[in-house]
């Protein structure tokens, strides 16, 4: 079913990744731009709480201070690489990097006083645009207590999220988009059929492609059908050499995760399950890229000291160095996420795996209405990529699947045909639309990819919350 969804979202021929536009039209004054024009900068607050959510705002601040005709300042929560950007962080992300239910309880004081400081900082900043990138129980909190503190000034800032709720995974999940019409007024989705299941709830949205797909521009993939580009090429074997594998080795890419709570749980049971290969694999390798959170970077230096298998650390920031990792191995165990569309775009055949504290993991199954877990079953609403999830993820069942993985040729062209569908259905918007993204903003760009559309949006975002209207 949600494969039609896609399908019928993505009207029309698909246009060129790169293009150019250059069109103006006069824009309203309650537009972000103009806001800036009024005030000869832009002052944008961005918060993200995770390793993804850095990515995509680091990104996104790189393509609005291309776009913005006036200088650009950063402020708010961030990782390291919103900071090389220009963000004036008020604290590190790894302080927000919590996800579940039982998980969360511990650090609810915590939490509740960096959302108290967040708040007031923002409002300190006096932006024109605050943008909140994915940690939804975070953001949603900082944007309706910014709200009611900006209730009834002329000139309170844009509320723009990135990155849609998984609305379309929860029971009743539709319904909830109707209460953020109260404090956001523009989503910028990921996924091609949430912008219009937003807009039918009365939220103004816009599909910006999903943000692997600028890793494909990064790293200078076509994703064109008919490309001789398209298949992932990276230097696997100058990676071997460089850190001392075999060019024979079977090599296992561990993905534990990127907050600490999920990789102290994951870690050890993805190392029992290599170590159970040992036999059926003489010449075994490991390679770990390092989320860059300075909490999992502790823990992962610390715990690989104590491994009887060879490890390779790499830094997982570095999409060059991460890349060839994934041209150099031989299959992946995955904590789903982010890194699991890394995978299809790398061509990895991998294994899914997740746990969490019961009640969570209660919780997951009771709300939830899908079938599985990670963003490529979901969309082909097919098992392609083996899940083992919950109180079924042992080492021993994670070493049979992979084995059979690493083994089995046919499994493995069956997950890279997958892929390649996968990558087809999330490329970015046909021609018309993002032609149209750029005509209304007013602006240009020689490259249209996701974080240009986004940033494109968020200069052209107004204020459409109801007590405005």
């Amino acid at each position: 079913m949600l494969l039609r969804v896609i399908g019928a979202a993505r009207r029309g021929n698909h246009g060129p990744w790169r293009m150019t536009r250059t069109v103006t039209r006069p824009l309203s004054s309650r537009a972000v731009i103009d806001m800036a024009t009024r005030d000869g900068e832009l002052r944008v607050f961005l918060v993200a709480g995770e390793v993804s959510g850095d990515s995509i705002a680091s990104r996104l601040m790189a393509s609005l201070k291309k776009l913005s005709p006036y200088p650009v300042r950063f402020a708010g929560v961030g990782g390291d690489l919103m900071r090389r950007e220009g963000l004036q962080r008020i604290f590190p992300m790894e302080d927000l990097a919590v996800m579940g239910l039982w998980e969360l309880l511990p650090h609810i004081i915590n939490f509740r006083a960096r959302l108290k400081e967040t708040v007031e900082a923002a409002v300190s900043f006096r932006p024109q645009v605050v943008v909140t990138v994915d940690s939804k129980g975070f953001s949603f909190r900082l944007l309706k207590q910014l709200n009611d503190v900006f209730r009834g000034e002329k000139d309170r800032p844009v509320h723009v999220h990135y990155v849609a709720p998984s609305f379309w995974a929860w029971k009743g999940g539709e319904r909830r988009l109707e209460r953020l019409r109260q404090f956001v007024d523009h989503i910028l989705c990921i996924l091609p059929f949430e912008a219009e299941v937003c807009r039918w709830n009365g939220l103004a949205a816009t599909y910006v492609g999903h943000p692997v797909l600028e890793d494909a521009l990064h790293l200078d993939l076509d994703l064109d059908p008919s490309s001789n580009k398209q298949k992932m090429r990276r230097n696997g074997d100058a990676f071997r050499h460089e850190h001392g594998l075999s060019p024979g080795a079977t090599v296992i890419t561990l993905l534990p995760g990127s907050r600490l709570q999920e990789v102290t749980r994951m870690l050890p049971i993805y190392l029992q399950a290599v170590q159970l290969l040992k036999d059926s694999f003489a010449d075994l390798s490991i390679i770990i890229p390092v989320a860059p959170n300075r909490d999992v970077e502790a823990y992962i230096n610390r715990e690989v000291q104590s491994w009887s298998l060879s490890a390779v650390l790499i830094s997982g920031a570095s999409l060059d160095k991460k890349y060839n990792a994934f041209s150099a191995s031989s299959a992946a165990l995955c904590t789903s996420g982010t890194g699991v569309m890394e995978l299809q775009l790398a061509g990895l055949s991998c294994v899914v795996a997740y746990q969490a504290h019961f009640l969570t993991e209660w919780l997951i199954q009771y709300k939830t209405k899908l079938n599985f877990i990670s963003l490529p079953n979901i969309i082909l609403n097919s098992a392609v990529i083996p899940e083992v999830l919950f109180r079924a993820c042992t080492s021993e069942k994670l070493a049979t699947i992979l084995s059979r993985v690493v083994a089995d040729d046919s499994v493995r062209d069956q997950q890279a045909s997958a892929a390649q569908k996968v990558l087809e259905l999330l490329r970015p918007p046909s021609e018309s639309i993002s032609s149209s993204v750029l005509r209304e903003s007013g602006l240009s760009s020689a490259i249209c990819c996701p974080s240009m559309i986004a940033a494109s949006k968020t200069l052209d975002a107004e204020l459409r919350r109801l007590d405005q209207s």
